[in-house]
């Protein structure tokens, strides 16, 4: 993928069309973009960052202002699965407003974002006006907007989505419910996504008053990932959780990242 951004980046570096520019400048928004989304899935934060800017300059000078927000949109997530809410949910709303107000998998995103983002500030009315805001959307995609691909947003991505703003908001009967749809909607095994349903399932248990058997969940979807899933994003979320235990659950699940 690399190579594949460095032969753009020497085409682009050519005279071209105008039009012919505009297709090169979308391409490598997407494939940096991709870049990022890797990058922030492993945890390394710093080079996520990097390739979203790439991403989002070539977005701009594509002038497509979906591909612009929905870089914005997976932008937003670095500072919100790595502990800058604040930071994210100002990406998150700058990709709502670049996304406009028609339907799309962009702007879906960017509004689901931004509820998970002012979910974890604490901004209730926020969460509120973004959670309605992106259920309107959902239901109005089909196609590729609706498709379960990168630049899609399906019904499954949605319920994660809704899982992790309600788990943060602690409105855990909400929150149950979108994991369970989000489970039922998973077809593919998707290691990754299962293991950040059952951290905020864990996170449920917690706010639900019962600390063991958070950590024991925890701790146990934790002992179960591959070692290649043992750092990054999972790894984040579980420590999240680890930071609200106290006394023997905080001991089991400390021991199990440690």
């Amino acid at each position: 993928m690399r190579e594949d951004l460095a032969l753009l980046a020497t085409v682009l570096r050519r005279p071209h069309p105008a039009r012919d520019r505009t297709d090169l400048a979308r391409t490598a928004a997407g494939i940096s973009g991709l870049v990022a989304i890797v990058q922030h899935d492993r945890g390394d934060q710093a080079d996520a960052h990097r390739w979203f800017a790439t991403a989002a300059k070539a977005a701009r000078e594509s002038g497509d202002r979906r591909m612009t927000a929905w870089v914005l949109g997976r932008h937003a997530m670095v500072g919100l699965n790595y502990g800058v809410p604040g930071q994210a949910a100002r990406i998150a709303a700058q990709a709502r407003r670049e996304a406009g107000a028609r339907p799309s998998g962009a702007a879906a995103l960017a509004a689901a974002v931004n509820a998970r983002a002012l979910a974890a500030v604490g901004d209730l009315p926020g969460v509120r006006r973004a959670v309605d805001d992106v259920r309107t959307l959902a239901e109005q995609l089909d196609g590729p907007e609706s498709a379960d691909t990168w630049f899609g947003y399906p019904a499954q991505k949605h319920a994660v989505h809704l899982s992790q703003a309600y788990t943060l908001l602690g409105g855990t009967r909400s929150a149950y419910r979108a994991q369970d749809e989000a489970l039922g909607l998973t077809t593919s095994p998707s290691v990754m996504t299962r293991a950040l349903i059952a951290m905020d399932t864990a996170a449920c248990l917690r706010v639900d008053g019962d600390p063991g058997a958070a950590a024991a969940m925890a701790a146990a979807v934790y002992d179960r990932l591959p070692p290649a899933y043992r750092t990054g994003l999972v790894h984040s979320r579980a420590q999240l959780l680890h930071r609200h235990l106290d006394g023997a659950p905080r001991q089991l699940l400390g021991d199990a990242l440690a």
